[in-house]
């Protein structure tokens, strides 16, 4: 009885990213690939049997073979978008689960053709586009509650209810209005709590846009929060220390030329006590820095080693900047931006 026991309780397990998918605009005749994700997430090897679809218009192919516990595969269904108008469409995926079929759908538009939404909605996400997916508050006192905007636009033809999620307790959301009509924008507010952050400097976060009602977060819909913070004015102006952080160059501009592209910049302590640096921050993770000398007494310098991974620049979100805490009181946060220039 116990074996049996063990052997009923050795199961695969389908789990889709999403049980629906808005395409948002399909253009007329121009086949269209929808991709369901989905993870095995049972103790025992999971594969696909077949894949119906629910007319002759799509066509699907899916991961063949078994798939490991833990372990991911896809399903593509590719939409031919030969009618104008509204389609919800479904595929039944039948699997070594049993004989019940788990049904996946996809929905959207044709149409003649798409509207111009990627000049100020570049960000697609299928039944909705946002302005950005990087928000910044820059230079925030300690104190200070401030807010960011977040422009959205609803592509498809129902009310769409936007909604953050994983916001973190410094920050809280507006949504103006709670629900966008089809085809109209709204805007995501972002309210920010200096109060609530716990550290000077770079407090990073991901926050994420639901599409629909049950939405999974991921890549694709994660936005990016940077905040840097300083302390209150108050403390600025009754602080006595007065070391004095002057950099060499604020601005870096490198050419897009190799691999690896190197800079240097040099730190000095300009005040009449020791300079101490706290923190080097990076926003972009392909930015790597390094600093000979973290204490420089009066007058001092140290040098500043700036290296940036071309490879790994167009993954990260955040702009390519350098952050650097200090207890100069006057300014004690100062960022050093990065461009990259093709070359000529």
């Amino acid at each position: 009885m116990l074996l049996l026991g063990i052997t009923a309780a050795a199961q695969p397990r389908f789990v889709a990213d999403s049980d629906i998918i808005k395409t948002g605009e399909v253009l007329f005749q121009k086949p269209y690939a929808v991709v369901f994700g989905f993870t095995n997430k049972g103790n025992k090897p999971l594969h696909i049997k077949k894949v119906e679809t629910s007319c002759g218009c799509a066509k699907a192919t899916y991961t063949r073979g078994n798939i490991a516990p833990g372990e991911r595969g896809e399903i593509t269904v590719e939409y031919d978008a030969g009618m104008l108008g509204t389609f919800n469409k479904y595929v039944e995926v039948y699997t070594n689960m049993g004989r019940e079929p788990e049904f996946l759908t996809f929905q959207g538009r044709v149409v003649a053709e798409l509207s111009d939404y990627a000049t100020g909605f570049p960000i697609d996400l299928g039944n909705v586009r946002m302005s950005t997916n990087y928000i910044e508050f820059d230079d925030v006192r300690k104190g200070q509650v401030v807010y960011a905007d977040l422009n959205v636009i609803n592509t498809d033809r129902t009310a769409y209810s936007p909604e953050l999620m994983h916001l973190p307790p410094y920050l809280r959301a507006e949504y103006l209005p709670e629900a966008i009509p089809g085809g109209k924008t709204g805007v995501v507010r972002l309210i920010l709590d200096s109060k609530q952050l716990a550290s000077l400097g770079l407090n990073q976060t991901s926050v994420y846009l639901a599409r629909y009602s049950g939405d999974k977060i991921g890549e694709s819909n994660e936005i990016v929060v940077s905040a840097v913070l300083l302390p209150s004015a108050e403390t600025a102006v009754s602080s006595g220390r007065k070391p004095k952080m002057k950099l060499s160059s604020e601005e870096v501009v490198l050419q897009n030329s190799s691999k690896k592209m190197k800079a240097e910049v040099m730190v000095t302590n300009e005040g009449n006590s020791p300079l101490t640096i706290h923190n080097l921050q990076l926003f972009n993770h392909a930015v790597g820095v390094s600093l000979s000398d973290r204490v420089l007494q009066p007058g001092k310098s140290a040098k500043m080693k700036i290296t940036v991974k071309k490879n790994l620049l167009a993954r990260f979100k955040s702009r390519p900047r350098i952050l650097l805490v200090s207890d100069d009181a006057e300014e004690p946060v100062k960022i050093i931006n990065i461009t990259v220039k093709d070359m000529d």
